[in-house]
């Protein structure tokens, strides 16, 4: 998958690519986030921008507590 740097990605997205994660790879959802977190951040906060890291974190609380 092709990511502009441009732009910011939104909450919705990262709820979106971390259930598919866990849906295609039957794991939980912290193992998403780390696969997320290597694969779209190259495990760095900055490569995307501040905006998409703290959507990408609001997203995987909401995917948190509704499983809950």
């Amino acid at each position: 998958m092709v990511i502009n740097n441009g732009g910011n990605l939104s909450k919705e997205y990262f709820v979106a690519y971390l259930s598919l994660i866990m849906n295609s790879r039957k794991c939980t959802l912290e193992k998403a986030r780390e696969i997320t977190f290597s694969r779209l951040f190259r495990k760095d906060e900055k490569t995307l921008g501040s905006i998409s890291f703290d959507q990408f974190i609001s997203a995987y609380e909401d995917l948190k507590e509704k499983s809950k």
